[in-house]
């Protein structure tokens, strides 16, 4: 592939959601008639929703329209696809001529970033898939109006634009500042309601993700003092393909605590402890759409970022460091999320919680180190991306229909809304890895390489399988609760209110990964060799 064609495959990724995000944010003349009496519906409506907490005003006012889907509101699937295409094509071309770079080294793309790329896209697609019918509803009662949306679209947007830049980067300063500004985009997403609950919930997900960020950054900074103690040229000193050839010459002891630091730092946006409380309020909180991209692609994203550290802090300290603190990380994650898991009473924290637990399952992957667990670690990224946006989409459709997220006033959901049930059922099984969903395969793969890779790593390997068990059960007890059972309320007509199509697409693709990789086996493995370290 050429030089030109290199750098505008690495570049459109963030630069067309960035094009999108300024297309959204043109103003718009809006109908003065209708503009005021609308606002007032709406502040009431948060009034209300304030008083009852996760209760929302599932009446609309008298005035209410059928559900009208904003032809701009479809614009929004240009992202996703375009970074679809530039995965796919980065991929076919990474796996022939290796990695590819733009920029003076900027922007690269490994096999690690193709496969990335796709896992973005997708869940992107599903969640861009949603949106238009997931915002029409909002419209029609009054929880949203003109203004809401569009400002909607344009962090939406500029989420996906930051994400796709953490992905396509070599530099780990611009990493960094990738990372940083998904915290910023993201904490307006989480509040979007302006309703009690969900600016708080914003505004732990700044103050604790922000200071997660700062660990990350002083850890950045230390690598950057030791490769520049180690000879390495100011330029190209955060410089990931620099640092892991020049790994070895790195101060230990500099580098063990910024590395440390670094996976505390990212481990706070990836949900792993001590910096995880954040998740579970703002995916609670945050519309269906976002809570979909936050737990299926921001999470991993985040991981990604620790996935590129440890190659250096293997090729420096070697893999006994980053094995020890990622596997006792994960452990005590998935320990976490399975307590809670037991206790949880709503349905959307319920989800947030098991996001916790599969990135406690990638973490271990991760620390097992074999080329089978970072395979599985992969997969699990892309099926658990996959399942999560389908459940969190159709949660937010079952929040509509009933008005609250306590999973003890949700009955019969199949008998009174048999699409959104039907899909979120599906959505679950897929989480607790029934095949054929991807998710099978990898947590399978997972425990292979486990028990494959010694004492230490088959004890840790065991507890993990134990804890998985708890997680399944609380699971399965409250989503039958959710699912069976007679109807309380009358039957929902949402054929003309629910887009069936985005996941189905989503539990489809989660499916076939679980059948076979195909033509994705051999940029699959390519990612596992770059993370591999060794």
């Amino acid at each position: 592939m050429n030089t030109t064609a290199s750098a505008v495959l690495l570049t459109a990724p963030a630069a067309v959601p960035l094009v999108m995000a300024g297309a959204y944010a043109l103003p718009r003349r809006r109908p003065r008639s209708t503009a005021a009496p609308l606002a007032a519906d709406v502040i009431e409506a948060r009034r209300q929703q304030s008083a009852q907490g996760n209760v929302l005003v599932a009446e609309a006012p008298p005035r209410e329209r059928a559900p009208q889907r904003h032809p701009l509101d479809w614009a929004g699937l240009l992202s996703p696809v375009v970074i679809l295409v530039c995965g796919s094509l980065l991929a076919a071309d990474v796996v022939d001529h290796g990695p590819t770079a733009s920029y003076s080294g900027l922007l690269r793309a490994d096999a690690l970033t193709a496969w990335m790329l796709l896992v973005v896209g997708a869940v992107a697609l599903i969640a861009c898939g949603f949106a238009p019918a997931y915002l029409a509803v909002e419209r029609s009662a009054r929880r949203a109006t003109e203004q809401t949306v569009w400002r909607y679209h344009v962090l939406v947007q500029a989420f996906l634009a930051a994400m796709c830049l953490a992905v396509v980067t070599a530099n780990l300063g611009v990493l960094w500042v990738a990372v940083e500004a998904t915290t910023i985009v993201t904490a307006f997403l989480v509040g979007h309601r302006r309703t009690r609950n969900s600016v708080e919930a914003a505004w732990k997900y700044v103050v604790i993700c922000s200071a997660g960020i700062a660990l990350a950054f002083l850890g950045t900074v230390l690598i950057y003092y030791a490769a520049r103690q180690a000879g390495i040229a100011e330029a190209w000193a955060l410089d990931w393909p620099t640092l892991v050839a020049r790994a070895d010459r790195l101060d230990p002891a500099v580098t063990r605590l910024g590395i440390t630091l670094v996976v505390l730092g990212f481990g706070a946006k990836a949900g792993l402890v001590p910096l995880h409380a954040w998740l579970p309020d703002a995916h609670g909180q945050a519309p269906a759409p976002v809570s979909a991209l936050m737990s299926g692609v921001l999470l991993s994203v985040a991981f990604a970022a620790i996935l590129r550290y440890r190659v250096i802090a293997d090729a420096a300290l070697g893999a006994g460091f980053t094995r020890a603190l990622l596997a006792g990380i994960a452990l005590l994650t998935l320990a976490l999320a399975a307590g809670l898991l037991l206790a949880q009473r709503d349905y959307k924290r319920m989800l947030a919680y098991s996001s916790m637990e599969h990135m406690s399952l990638i973490a271990l992957a991760t620390a097992i180190g074999s080329p089978l667990a970072l395979t599985a670690a992969l997969l699990h990224i892309a099926g658990h991306g996959l399942a999560k946006s389908v459940a969190f989409c159709a949660s937010g459709r079952i929040l509509q229909i009933t008005g609250t997220t306590k999973i003890g006033r949700v009955r019969g959901l199949l008998a009174r809304a048999p699409a959104p049930a039907g899909a979120f059922g599906f959505a679950v099984a897929a989480l607790l890895a029934f095949p054929p969903f991807s998710l099978f395969a990898s947590e399978l793969g997972i425990a292979r390489a486990g028990f494959a890779a010694g004492a230490g790593p088959a004890w840790a390997t065991a507890a993990t399988l134990l804890l998985v068990l708890v997680a399944f059960a609380a699971l399965v007890a409250r989503t039958a609760r959710m699912l069976l059972g007679a109807g309380t309320g009358a039957p929902a007509d949402s054929s003309n209110s629910f887009t069936v199509w985005p996941l189905l697409l989503g539990l489809a693709a989660c499916a076939a990964l679980g059948v076979g990789t195909g033509p994705l086996t051999d940029v699959l493995d390519a990612a596992a060799q770059a993370i591999g370290g060794r």
